[in-house]
């Protein structure tokens, strides 16, 4: 017997999970009004990654980073442009192509949920046996006197600009907030940073942020913590960002101002109030396998702002597909990596040390700065890894990085602690030399005491 499955949204969670069910003989009708890939690929992290990716190949050329080598590097924005814009197309041409070869028939329009499992788009509409939600997130506003000058910007006008700013301000210190000013902080900008909170990054462990955040400073980027926006004027070609840090009032002049202070769930006009769809400030209410309160409505990835991550997307979306089909599977998301990709980069995963504190859980840790790795050396890089660990057991609960190729080394981590293993596993685990990884290693030693390259 046939099943029909109708996917609203064609972002990470959305064609995963139209791939996955079509996969397994589900008749699968794909609903989406904008670019197959979503906000990740189309104006996310795909196009930031590939432009930080340009700055600091650029910023490494220019400064002549590597020894041995000289540069006269120039700056070709509009190929650095094309380059992004090329890589997003080539990306969206294969998940078309994905989706395609499994025989996902793809709807473009707005969708809109009706009574007893019925989608509705213009003049059609969709009866299946299950709709899954993975309509995505939109970028948060602010609202402020100044909001709508010419020159504010979001993170997605961040990545079209027809030059390069000389100077911004950022609104904003989380992830978004700091990759974009590492971008253009490589690209030659003054770039001043204003954080709410008494440190960048608030989610992240504090002594990794802190160490980003000194590196960053010592980069040229400025930072004005614990302050907040009060209002942005203009003052001929430039814009004047007033904010208070205390009761004390200061005013950044720059030729760009980015609000970059999150994003807020996809939600709107999809018809959820009116069936009964629970909600909670905006995001869709699911249980431990993505279902929401009506049977047979799921809704997966940053709609039910569990974990805004693209990855946790994509495992979302196959997690609510097995649950329609009936396949046993683990479903709870319990170490999901957290990538940065600023210079250095950031990666964690599990609980930081604030969060084992405010839980009175008894660990241990150990930590490993690169100052004594070969590979980082050489690179002509530095950074730490940090290892929390149960006291009693050695159980790894969470690691923390900063450094380079920190992004690709995580997962190594989050597959030893999926396992419940411990330091003596890292320990154990014989890693090649020379690599960044090693250090992995070292932080696991460290733990016991027992650090060879560390002091």
């Amino acid at each position: 017997m046939s099943r029909d499955l109708i996917i609203i949204g064609g972002g990470p969670a959305g064609y995963v999970a139209a791939i996955r069910a079509a996969q397994s003989g589900v008749n699968v009708r794909l609903i989406e009004k904008g670019q197959l890939g979503g906000t990740c690929l189309n104006n996310g992290c795909i196009p930031t990654k590939t432009l930080l990716e340009t700055a600091q190949f650029y910023f490494k050329a220019k400064t002549a980073a590597m020894p041995g080598v000289k540069s006269t590097a120039e700056l070709d924005w509009i190929s650095a442009i094309k380059h992004k814009n090329d890589i997003i197309n080539q990306l969206k041409s294969g998940i078309s192509g994905l989706l395609e070869f499994n025989k996902v028939q793809v709807i473009k329009g707005n969708a809109k949920l009706l009574p007893g499992l019925n989608v509705c788009v213009g003049e059609e509409t969709y009866k299946a046996d299950a709709v899954i939600l993975a309509t995505g997130s939109i970028n948060t506003e602010l609202q402020f006197e100044g909001n709508d000058l010419d020159g504010v910007i979001n993170s997605a006008a961040a990545l079209d600009l027809e030059k390069p700013p000389k100077s911004i301000t950022i609104i904003g210190g989380g992830i978004i907030g700091i990759e974009f000013a590492t971008l253009f902080s490589h690209l030659g900008a003054e770039v001043s940073v204003v954080e709410m909170m008494p440190e960048v990054l608030p989610a992240t462990d504090r002594e990794i942020a802190g160490l980003l955040r000194d590196k960053l400073t010592t980069d040229g980027i400025k930072f004005f913590l614990n302050s907040r926006l009060d209002k942005v004027g203009r003052a001929g070609e430039s814009l004047v960002t007033s904010i208070y840090t205390g009761d004390s009032k200061e005013m950044i002049q720059a030729e760009k101002v980015l609000v970059a202070v999150g994003r807020s769930p996809n939600t709107s006009d999809l018809g959820l109030e009116a069936l009964g769809v629970e909600m909670d400030r905006g995001a869709i209410v699911v249980d431990s396998k993505y279902q929401t309160n009506i049977s047979g409505l799921y809704a997966v990835g940053d709609c039910n702002a569990k974990l805004m991550l693209a990855h946790a997307a994509m495992e979302q979306g196959i997690a609510a597909v097995e649950h329609f089909l009936g396949v046993e599977s683990n479903t709870e998301q319990k170490f999901v990596p957290s990538c940065l990709y600023s210079s250095p980069e950031i990666a964690s995963v599990g609980k930081t040390e604030q969060e084992l504190q405010q839980e009175g859980i008894p660990y241990v840790s150990g930590s490993f700065s690169m100052i004594g790795n070969g590979k980082a050396i050489i690179k002509g890089e530095q950074g730490k890894i940090k290892i929390l660990a149960d006291k009693a057991f050695g159980e790894v609960l969470g690691v923390h990085m900063i450094g380079p190729n920190v992004t690709e080394m995580i997962t190594e981590a989050a597959v030893c602690m999926q396992m419940e293993g411990t330091v003596e596993d890292i320990i154990r685990t014989t890693h090649p030399h020379p690599t960044v990884s090693e250090s992995l290693k070292e932080a696991a030693l460290a733990v016991m005491g027992l650090s060879i390259h560390g002091i």
